[in-house]
C-alpha cells in the first residue's frame, strides 16, 4: 500500500527558507508523477511543483525560481526547497503520487496517496 509522509514545515519570516521532505512508502512501479501541493482554508488545492520518474519538472508560476523540487537517488524521498518565502506561500503543504507517464501535470485531481500535510506559515 502506497503512502506518503510529509515533514519540514514551520513558521518563518518573509525572505526565509524551509525544506519540506516527503517519505514515500510502498511504491512498486517505475513510472510516476510525484509532487507538492498546497491549500489554504476556503480555496482549492493547487499544484506547486511536480516531477516525473524521468526527472522532468513543472512549477506553478508563483514559485518558479524559488522552490526547486528534487528526489534522492533512491527515489524514496521527495523534497521542496522553499526560498525567499512570502506571506502568500502560507498554506498546508501536501505530497502526492500518480502512477502515470509523460509530462507531469500540476492539477491536484490527478494525484492519489495524499499525506497528512505539513503547515508552512510565513509572516511579514
Amino acid at each position: 500500500e502506497e503512502r506518503t509522509v510529509e515533514s519540514g514545515g514551520g513558521s518563518v519570516q518573509a525572505g526565509g527558507s524551509l525544506r519540506l521532505s516527503c517519505a514515500v512508502f510502498g511504491r512498486n512501479y517505475r513510472e510516476y508523477w510525484m509532487g507538492w501541493f498546497r491549500q489554504v482554508p476556503g480555496k482549492e488545492r493547487e499544484g506547486v511543483a511536480v516531477v516525473n520518474s524521468d526527472g522532468r519538472t513543472a512549477y506553478a508560476d508563483s514559485v518558479k525560481g524559488r522552490f526547486p523540487i528534487s528526489e534522492d537517488d533512491a527515489k524514496k524521498n521527495l523534497y521542496l526547497q522553499m526560498n525567499d518565502l512570502k506571506p502568500a506561500d502560507t498554506a498546508m503543504y501536501y505530497c502526492a503520487l500518480n502512477r502515470a507517464q509523460g509530462v507531469p501535470d500540476l492539477r491536484a485531481h490527478w494525484y492519489d496517496d495524499w499525506g497528512q500535510g505539513t503547515q508552512v506559515t510565513v509572516s511579514s
